[in-house]
């Protein structure tokens, strides 16, 4: 039963997660396909890098948003978890930005790494939301870390296992 729950969880991030790269195959929006650090750098190197544009962060967001409060709020029967105040927009909001932060996060330590946009960082490439959504929705879910272990392997071998279609079907330039 923790696996359905934990993967019921997450399911709002694990299909947010995948908008952004489908939202650049199909060119949907290209006019936002624009790096959400604007090109600056910090300490010499860029801050996020091309790869992360607002385009994909608004996809992130709302689509996150919209799945999560789809998932929590009208299905309330089935919870996860207790989380404090009963307020579903703000914890719908904040599992949103926290899938957002948890990527550009490693994203820039991938770049203070001198890792290139796409290259291997296992296993934060998979898990990045993750912690993301753990930093910011923690508080309010009161999770037990063995819930957010759970839900951290589960990603890390679905986001894998995934991937790993992709490429061999072609959407996916990468195997990880």
């Amino acid at each position: 039963m923790i696996l359905f729950s934990t993967l019921y969880f997450f399911m709002p991030a694990y299909i947010a997660n995948s908008i952004p790269p489908l939202l650049h195959r199909f060119k949907l929006f290209s006019y936002l396909a624009v790096p959400v650090d604007f090109k600056k750098e910090f300490l010499g190197k860029r801050i996020f890098g091309d790869h992360k544009t607002i385009r994909g962060v608004l996809g992130i967001f709302f689509i996150g948003f919209i799945l999560c409060f789809l998932f929590f709020e009208i299905n309330s029967d089935f919870r996860v978890y207790e989380y404090v105040g009963r307020n579903s927009l703000l914890f719908c909001a904040l599992y949103s930005l926290g899938i957002i932060f948890g990527d550009l996060l490693f994203a820039f330590i991938k770049r203070r790494l001198n890792l290139k946009p796409g290259a291997v960082f296992i296993p934060f490439d998979q898990t990045n939301y993750v912690i993301g959504v753990f930093i910011l929705t923690q508080w309010l879910v009161q999770l037990d870390l063995y819930v957010w272990g759970i839900i951290w392997i589960q990603t890390f071998v679905l986001h894998t296992v995934f991937n790993r279609f992709g490429y061999y079907l072609g959407l996916h330039n990468a195997k990880w």
